[in-house]
Parts: C-alpha cells; structure tokens; sequence
C-alpha cells in the first residue's frame, strides 16, 4: 500500500522535533489502513511495520513499562514478530538486546499478565514481577536516542516509510 505525505508537512514536523517527523509518518500510516490488524499489516511493508511496533512499544513503555505492554495485548506483536531483528537492520542494537532480553520473560510470564485483572489486582503485577522493573528503567533512561534514531533511520530511507508529494 502506497502511503503519501506531503513534503511540507515534513519539513514542519522536522522543525518541531524527532517526535513530531516521526508522527507525520505514523499518522499517514494508520489513516490509510485504520486499524492495526492482519489484514491491514498485510498492505504495509516490514520499515511501515516496524515503525508502528516501535512507536506502540514506546508509548506503552512510557505509560506503564513492559507489564502494561504485555497486559494491553501488544506483547505477541512485539515479542512473537522479528521487531528485534528489525531493529538491528536499523543499527538500534542496544534496543534489540533489551527486547530479547524481555522476551525471556515475557514468554515466561504473558500467560499471567494478559488476564483481566481489576485496576488493583494489575497494579499488584508489578510487585509480583519487579524483574520488569530493570528493563523499564533501561528503556526510559534511552527512549530519546532510541526514538532520534528511528528518526534518522526514516530520514534517510523516507521512501520505505511514503511516497513525498511535493507542492507545485
């Protein structure tokens, strides 16, 4: 699936920040295809892909750590997919180990995670399981040189992520 932005938008975002420019392309990406699901994955290529895993591990990160990753439903897609691979094509290794590293416990512990738990009953998960508490520490104290490289990763393979439209 073709997505398209427009150069100007770019060149705006681009003096915002990292966060706005990488924004222009993920909100081009989910207004083409809507909800992120299988059948609208299928449309997207792996640098598109990547992109949104990225941008949902992060923000769900941010938000909550790796349990609230988990527990959301997005630890299959992160965990169960080459995302880590991934980011070691886009020379974001530190990234890659830490979500391999995660990924042990991950597969240990999902089953539990993934429940439904009251507001209280989720929040005692942390406790339960403080070894994810390392690994969201890690995240935080890189999300903002992991983030300005995926910027530079678009930046400079901007036609794996949309097609620029130009203003005449």
């Amino acid at each position: 699936m073709e997505i398209f932005v427009n150069e100007k938008d770019i060149i705006e975002a681009a003096d915002k920040g990292m966060d706005e420019f990488i924004s222009v392309f993920t909100s081009a990406i989910y207004n083409q295809v809507g909800e992120l699901n299988a059948e609208s994955m299928a449309k997207l290529n792996a640098d598109q892909i990547t992109l949104l895993a990225y941008i949902i591990l992060r923000d769900e990160v941010m938000d909550g750590g790796f349990v609230l990753l988990i527990h959301d439903g997005y630890g299959a897609f992160i965990f169960q997919n080459p995302f880590a691979r991934m980011m070691r094509k886009w020379e974001i290794n530190e990234l890659a180990s830490l979500v391999n590293k995660v990924h042990k416990s991950y597969s240990h512990h999902h089953e539990l995670i993934e429940r439904d738990y009251t507001d209280e009953e989720f929040m005692a998960l942390y406790e339960q399981l403080p070894e994810f508490d390392d690994f969201d520490d890690v995240f935080v104290e890189n999300e903002e040189e992991w983030t300005q490289a995926v910027a530079c990763y678009i930046d400079e393979h901007i036609e794996n992520f949309a097609t620029i439209v130009k203003d005449e």
